[in-house]
């Protein structure tokens, strides 16, 4: 069976045994949050994440999903979750967190968390609160020993910029009593004795956990995609050239458009029937016209 670009239709806990053990290099996936909208049009699809009754059955039916996926992953991949919250009651319940734990319970390691910050987030009526415009993307691996490529994704500096909040520029750099060393920071030998080749890397500083990145739209569906950026910062760090992403919540297939803008092999797995279609063909399409060029 070709696994190449193939988006199978179905659920991921019936469907992942077609993908070999040890195959994925980088899973890189948004499942439908909790409570938030229906995609299928059957009325009763209990398979459907996200249609949970209760949040402890959301957390495990996505345990199961992970712990299904997680053999199909190298033992150097990586797995990339978005999640994003949801409020019952007016409570917020901290459903990204309660995922991250219970995935941990199962034996992933947690790496990062990142804050991915939308500049055009929603807008909201509430009064008596703040309006969100975050959402988590937690980084996890199988072991510690896997492939992360920093370079790929570094960012401009900002020490030294016009945008740096240090005082005094350049002349705390290396010099004792140059820095301010009193107070949480009294003692800390970094500040003088780093390595400040790497601090200061001619291809900028080390990717930071907070990302601000818009939320984009795709013209065959009602509703905002995780946008592109979004997957391509996650597949650049967790990649090569022809390795495998995965998402076992496809989508719209965003995660695999932009696997193929990279020259990446792309494996997904949707249950609505709609959106499987929809995915491929976008995917088909964009495979077709790298051909063109």
């Amino acid at each position: 069976m070709c696994l190449k670009n193939k988006i199978f239709l179905g659920d991921v806990r019936e469907v992942c045994h077609l993908i070999p053990d040890n195959f994925i290099q980088s899973i890189i996936t948004s499942p439908p949050y909790f409570g938030h909208r229906i995609y299928s049009e059957e009325k009763f699809n209990q398979n459907e994440i996200g249609r949970e009754k209760t949040l402890d059955e959301y957390i495990n039916n996505l345990v199961v999903c992970f712990n299904v996926i997680k053999p199909k992953l190298k033992d150097s991949g990586l797995l990339w979750l978005n999640l994003g919250d949801t409020y019952r009651n007016k409570e917020l319940l901290g459903v990204p967190w309660r995922v991250a734990f219970a995935l941990i319970n199962n034996g992933w390691i947690l790496r990062s968390d990142i804050i991915w910050k939308k500049p055009n987030a929603m807008p909201s009526s509430v009064k008596d609160r703040p309006t969100i415009e975050h959402e988590y993307v937690f980084l996890f691996s199988k072991t510690t020993n896997y492939f992360y490529d920093a370079d790929a994704i570094r960012e401009p500096h900002v020490t030294f910029s016009e945008n740096s909040k240090m005082k005094g520029g350049r002349n705390h750099l290396g010099k004792k009593n140059g820095t301010p060393e009193l107070g949480k920071n009294g003692g800390n030998s970094n500040l003088h004795n780093g390595r400040w080749d790497q601090a200061f890397h001619p291809n900028g500083r080390n990717k930071r956990t907070v990302w601000e990145i818009p939320l984009s739209k795709f013209r065959d569906t009602h509703f905002a995609v995780y946008p592109e950026k979004l997957v391509e910062t996650c597949l650049l760090a967790s990649s090569q050239v022809n390795d495998f992403i995965f998402d076992p919540f496809t989508g719209s297939g965003t995660t695999g458009v932009v696997a193929k803008k990279h020259n990446r092999n792309f494996i997904g797995i949707e249950l609505v029937e709609k959106y499987q279609k929809m995915a491929q063909q976008r995917i088909d399409e964009s495979f077709y016209q790298a051909t063109l060029f």
